[in-house]
């Protein structure tokens, strides 16, 4: 049994692991501030030490902005539930994903509670957790309510010091799983801006398949570079190239809208056979620790995204 397995052995072995898993991240990670935290693990996964006082590359800037731009709008649309009631207000609600349910309850992660179509459970107040149910008949419902539980437990907040996620209210939210007409999960398109304008736009292509990541400027060209994890092989993750989804123009319309408010921004959306949903919001892609090949992108990014509007001057 994994020390991870602890946590489906009763109410004494999830506790015990989440004493353990609390203790060992306080002790590694949590007693560090937010500026000693950012700048040990840009080090590490960057592998050059990160300059707060003169940033030049994307990933930089990125944790400048962490640290420096702590507004509440960031929290209001961090948070995958609340932030529905600002689009349906600002664009209208035909580009929400149909919600099933909203609740801290994990008891009413029940089969009962859900349709017969397939759905996605998340929390809201995090990134990554996640579950698709295709079959509600076909789901272990026990384990299943004691992942939601690890969930809520969790402040997202201490994964990448992102100061948006500390205080959203944990809740799960499910969702309509999207598909397409050909009952694929239809593309995730990351709309990146920078300043109130589109710099690129990062496709997760074919993500039950060999799912890929494509990245096109707003014309739809191809831009040459990859942003993952520091593990992942990045000579594997371009994919072949695709055509524009057919909302590419409202897509851009939205993005450019909602970026007005910040510096840097990414908007997620879905073209379901040319209807468009909007995702999420996100303030900081991968915490800013995914890396940038080549590396000389992470410098030309980083050039586009200027901080003068908080009162910063960028060195020569």
């Amino acid at each position: 049994m994994g020390l991870k397995n602890l946590k489906y052995f009763g109410s004494l072995g999830f506790y015990l692991y989440y004493l353990l898993f609390k203790v060992y991240r306080y002790i590694k990670f949590d007693r560090l501030s937010d500026q000693e935290y950012i700048s040990s693990r840009f080090l590490k996964t960057h592998g050059y030490p990160l300059d707060l006082d003169n940033p030049k590359t994307l990933n930089e800037k990125l944790q400048w902005l962490k640290l420096n731009d702590r507004r509440d709008l960031y929290t209001v649309h961090a948070d995958k539930y609340g932030v529905r009631a600002y689009i349906q207000e600002t664009f209208g609600d035909e580009y929400l994903v149909p919600m099933v349910l909203i609740t801290d309850q994990i008891s009413e992660v029940k089969p009962e509670n859900l349709p017969n179509y397939p759905t996605i459970i998340k929390a809201t107040h995090d990134s990554g957790s996640f579950r698709i149910v295709r079959d509600k008949h076909k789901v272990d419902w026990q384990k299943l309510r004691i992942d939601c539980k690890w969930w809520l437990s969790q402040n997202y907040y201490y994964a990448d010091r992102e100061w948006q996620y500390q205080s959203i209210k944990p809740q799960i939210i499910i969702e309509k799983l999207l598909a397409t007409q050909d009952g694929f999960i239809p593309n995730d398109y990351k709309v990146n801006c920078f300043n109130g304008k589109v710099g690129f736009i990062y496709v997760s292509v074919d993500r039950e398949g060999d799912n890929k990541r494509n990245i096109y400027d707003s014309s739809w060209n191809p831009l040459l570079f990859t942003w993952g994890a520091k593990y992942k092989d990045h000579s594997l993750m371009r994919g072949k190239e695709i055509e524009p989804p057919k909302t590419l123009s409202k897509m851009i319309e939205i993005s450019e809208s909602i970026a007005k408010n910040y510096a840097y921004v990414r908007v997620d959306f879905y073209d379901v056979d040319g209807h468009l949903y909007v995702g999420e919001i996100t303030h900081c892609h991968g915490g800013g620790f995914d890396v940038i090949r080549p590396i000389e992108w992470d410098y030309m990014l980083g050039e586009k995204l200027d901080l003068s509007q908080y009162g910063f001057k960028q060195k020569a």
